[in-house]
């Protein structure tokens, strides 16, 4: 008896799994992974000839309650000697300046801040140009503040 509920589990079995066999074959998928999407073309690298000229700047805090917006004016030149930074008062802090690729870099000397009176301070903001501006960061130092002697800004600048 248990030979025939063996042999009758084992046709049952068969059965089960014809039926559950597909009867179309099975789609050839090797070409489209043979076939990979082509790259993105890279970012081409920053020209500081394209950049020549005044920039219009706004600043503002990417955190906390002061929210002010500063302005200033960027005079940037085709190479990386001559760059300034012409604030309202009319002082002229001069930039040093770096390319990376679409990134560039500046890095001023001390001047008197403009949010913090009586301090003195130094920036290094890093920008991209995105659809004609120049959008980033900045990062300013502040000397003898203590614990609040960084403040990281949103920064963006339009060609004047």
């Amino acid at each position: 008896m248990a030979r025939q509920v063996r042999i009758a589990l084992a046709g049952i079995l068969v059965l089960t799994l014809a039926a559950c066999a597909k009867s179309e074959p099975a789609k050839d998928t090797t070409a489209e992974l043979a076939t990979p999407a082509p790259a993105p073309a890279p970012t081409p690298p920053l020209s500081l000839a394209d950049l020549a000229g005044r920039w219009s700047t706004t600043t503002r805090p990417m955190s906390g309650a002061d929210t002010a917006v500063t302005t200033a004016v960027i005079v940037a030149t085709a190479d990386t000697t001559g760059w300034v930074l012409e604030l309202p008062s009319k002082v002229k802090v001069p930039h040093h300046v770096t390319v990376s690729g679409d990134s560039i870099m500046l890095k001023s000397d001390a001047y008197d801040s403009m949010r913090r009176k009586g301090k003195k301070v130094w920036t290094e903001s890093v920008f991209r140009l995105v659809n004609g501006k120049l959008v980033g960061t900045t990062t300013a130092h502040y000397a003898n503040a203590g614990a609040d002697s960084v403040l990281t800004l949103r920064t963006e600048a339009t060609r004047q």
